[in-house]
């Protein structure tokens, strides 16, 4: 687990990596934080829908694809 002290040294390289002051790495979190609130965008949610779609259309051509190699195997033999 993380101590704060661990936190503390991690923002303090990123401020350092980032050439930014601890104030602004705040800021941007938090603003972050705010804009997203764990709810997807429009075009985030389009995305998301549109390649859980692919992700089923290759599922399906895989498991097509491994039925015609045992076909063939089965029978070229």
């Amino acid at each position: 687990m993380l101590t704060k002290e661990d936190v503390n040294q991690t923002v303090k390289l990123f401020n350092k990596a980032l050439g930014i002051s601890n104030k602004t790495l705040h800021t941007w979190v938090s603003l972050a934080r705010e804009q997203s609130n764990g709810v997807l965008s429009d075009d985030e949610r389009a995305e998301l829908k549109r390649l859980q779609k692919e992700n089923k259309e290759l599922r399906t051509e895989k498991e097509i694809l491994k039925k015609a190699s045992a076909f063939f195997a089965k029978h070229m033999s």
